[in-house]
């Protein structure tokens, strides 16, 4: 497979539809806290299919804007991840999607290391990211980065999808 990363401009900026976040959940983190740390393990569920809408496409190419790499393998768009200054100081992953025929191979963490490098050579202290307890690939990914899993909360999607059962997870990688 030959993937090429690039950093992103206006004349090069894929749109938002040509990126697939569905996938199949088989498993969701399960947390406790011992000892005042967060930990976590994972159980098996009925599996579902999970679609969630790629953002838009207004990448707000500017100085303050977001920082934004795509992956492409044979000129067809096989990735991207968002990169931004969040209000904290930290690097912030606003958005990581690896179109589903280019999962399991290395490219989401070839985006992450991107924009992590783009962090380091920001001086950013740190890189943070937001997912949700039922992304475990997502989760094992930044846990074996380096990531750790520092925050939750229960409540952030109530008011999109009323109805829904998402913990959002807060994951950080410290310099």
């Amino acid at each position: 497979m030959d993937v090429i990363i690039h950093k992103a401009d206006m004349q090069n900026a894929p749109k938002a539809n040509e990126f697939s976040r569905k996938f199949i959940v088989r498993s969701r983190v399960v947390l406790e806290i011992e000892k005042e740390q967060l930990k976590y393990s994972v159980v098996e569920v009925d599996p579902y299919e999970r679609d969630i809408p790629a953002e838009d496409t207004n990448y707000g190419f500017s100085e303050t804007g977001p920082t934004v790499f795509f992956a492409e393998s044979n000129g067809k768009p096989a990735g991207r991840i968002k990169m931004l200054e969040w209000w904290n100081q930290f690097a912030y992953v606003d958005d990581i999607v690896v179109n589903s025929e280019f999962r399991g191979t290395g490219l989401g963490r070839a985006l992450l290391e991107s924009g992590i490098q783009w962090a380091h050579e920001s001086n950013f202290p740190g890189v943070m990211l937001e997912t949700q307890d039922d992304n475990v690939p997502a989760c094992t990914l930044y846990q074996k980065y380096g990531f750790v899993l520092s925050g939750f909360d229960r409540n952030v999607y109530k008011a999109v999808r009323p109805n829904s059962n998402e913990t959002a997870l807060f994951w950080y990688l410290i310099f």
